[in-house]
């Protein structure tokens, strides 16, 4: 087919050479006819069988050499070959309200930001680096960028859906955010959106599922050099492998991007296409991880180098969470951290340790963890189920708030008995991990008064009746953080909130903005502003003031439930 289109740019090529030159000679004036003829014959005008065919020519046509040199894409662009997409327009899905949740589904209220201010709705999405030191802050996230929403006045809706698709990529949901992104016709893609929807697909291992978005985004609206890259592969799986690998080779020599991730590029396209044709990684020289190295490495089943993946960040880690094509084992220990920001439910952790036990390895880590869990489900014994419970919080992993959520319905299934009250804390707190709120209310009046499991308990009470503050635990951060808690929801005054030097009167651009928004009724954009006020890597970093209008606002605009949970989650991790 390529030869085909080559020898019609020749034609065209030399067909274009002599309509220039018919053109330039010089045309004798034909006589003018007599008026007999004008009345009684017909005059027919001879143009000649050598005449040049009229034809559509592109502008500065490239000679053959350059026809030869151009990649697949580059030619069909020139000759408009490119496939179009056709989905009629009654087929095409509306950008009224793009996403995955429903207001029936779970989803937040549809048409709750069309009045908001379009400028701060984007400040708060470009804003949010997407690592939040909370759990449940980020599960109320993801649920309001997952929602089918409506985009507020002013803001074009693909730009909407762009800026939610790249942030819940920064928050480790890949899987999440290719879904939202294909809520997207991709002919009604731009930059933005086809760079956002790119990421999504390369946080899921899945390169060459960005292939039909790229056959009809056009290459001018998208100059990242991993997506020139990312072509030529496309091309390889495509049946067009020996120039395919051709074309990025020449990439590799222009350096479009780093000697490692071309490498791994033709490595990837060698594996799908015909030639079959092996290529050796070396990371000499690699100072660097990047999202789309990683991507490719674990597709084609390599090992990154430890000296890399180490201290790589929270992104190589969610991936690792949720990708398919890893070791268990590699999946698993990077689970934990995972279920601890709010990416891994507490059963998709049971379900990971479960494959874990399924498989019969023994001896392993993974393996005595599972068992350990599997002690701590179904030992008949609840002291044994205690021990195994015991054992698994003191595990050494990356993140020790992860065993609290595999544990929860294990927590929840102890019997409530003065022998465990000295492990309320942790049993408490891994239910609320969990949101079984209703499974921990029942060790009310059991644990210690002033205990940590007795502050979480009373911020989960949905009762709103005031709570006497005394000092929890040793930690004075978690006190200012419970009493912050219980007046965002209403159960303690200002001046108990003084007693603790936490001055709720002090304004600053974004309470105003969080504050405005729960006077609004706007559910999402109180989520999005919450998110915004939750960044950081760890709980200390959590100021009282801003929990304190956290949690207020989240109960005044409905999501009650959600505040109580970061509330009570503040006191178990502060």
């Amino acid at each position: 087919m390529r030869k085909a289109y080559l020898a019609l740019g020749g034609a065209l090529v030399l067909s274009s050479a002599i309509a220039v030159a018919a053109m330039q000679e010089e045309t004798p004036a034909a006589p003018a006819p007599s008026p007999e003829a004008t009345v009684s014959e017909p005059v027919v005008q001879d143009i000649g069988r050598d005449a040049a065919p009229a034809v559509s020519l592109p502008r500065n046509l490239p000679s053959l050499e350059e026809l030869e040199r151009m990649s697949d894409d580059e030619f069909e662009e020139l000759f408009d070959l490119k496939p179009k997409a056709d989905i009629p327009a009654a087929a095409r899905r509306s950008l009224r309200a793009v996403g995955l949740l429903a207001e029936g589904e779970g989803g937040l209220e549809a048409a709750a930001l069309g009045p908001q201010p379009a400028a701060l709705v984007e400040a708060a999405l470009r804003g949010n680096r997407g690592r939040l030191v909370s759990r449940w802050g980020h599960i109320v996230l993801r649920r309001a960028l997952a929602s089918r929403l409506a985009a507020p006045e002013g803001m074009d809706p693909v730009d909407f859906a762009a800026m939610r698709t790249a942030l819940l990529v920064r928050m480790g949901e890949g899987q999440v955010a290719r879904g939202f992104a294909q809520q997207v016709d991709n002919i009604a893609y731009d930059t933005a959106m086809t760079a956002a929807a790119f990421d999504a697909f390369v946080a899921t291992g899945d390169v060459v599922g960005a292939c039909p978005m790229l056959e009809i985004v056009s290459p001018y609206d998208a100059e990242d050099p991993r997506i020139k890259v990312t072509r030529d592969i496309c091309g390889a799986y495509s049946g067009r492998s020996a120039a395919a690998l051709r074309q990025l080779e020449r990439k590799r020599q222009q350096g479009v991007l780093s000697r490692t991730e071309m490498l791994l590029a033709q490595r990837y396209a060698g594996a799908g296409g015909s030639t079959r044709r092996a290529v050796n990684i070396e990371w000499d020289g690699t100072d660097e991880l990047t999202p789309f190295a990683y991507s490719l490495a674990v597709a084609t089943g390599l090992d990154v180098p430890d000296s890399l993946r180490a201290g790589a960040g929270r992104y190589y880690a969610m991936v690792d969470a949720t990708s398919p094509a890893l070791a268990l084992d590699d999946r698993a220990s990077s689970s934990w951290f995972a279920a601890a920001n709010g990416v891994l439910s507490s059963q998709a952790m049971v379900d990971l340790l479960s494959i874990a036990y399924g498989t019969g390895d023994t001896g392993t880590v993974l393996a005595d963890r599972a068992e350990v869990l599997r002690r701590a489900y179904v030992a008949a014994d609840p002291e044994e189920r205690m021990s195994a419970l015991r054992t698994l919080w003191s595990a050494d992993v990356n993140a020790p708030y992860g065993t609290r959520v595999a544990t929860a319905y294990a927590a929840a299934r102890m019997p409530v008995d003065e022998a465990f009250a000295d492990d309320g804390d942790e049993l408490v707190a891994a239910m609320l991990a969990a949101g079984l709120d209703r499974n921990a209310l029942r060790w009310t009046g059991v644990v210690e008064n002033g205990s940590k499991a007795w502050a979480m308990l009373a911020l989960v009470n949905p009762q709103r009746d005031a709570v006497s503050v005394g000092e929890v635990g040793d930690s004075d951060h978690a006190t200012r953080l419970f009493v912050a808690g219980l007046a965002g929801l209403g159960r303690a005054s200002d001046g108990v909130a003084r007693d603790y030097d936490i001055d709720l009167a002090r304004q600053t651009r974004w309470t105003r903005a969080i504050s405005g928004a729960a006077d609004s009724g706007s559910a999402p954009l109180v989520a999005l502003l919450a998110g915004l006020g939750m960044q950081g890597d760890s709980w200390a970093k959590m100021t009282p003031l801003h929990l304190y209008h956290i949690v207020r606002a989240l109960d005044r605009v409905g999501l009650s439930a959600e505040a109580r949970m970061i509330a009570a989650e503040a006191v178990a991790r502060g």
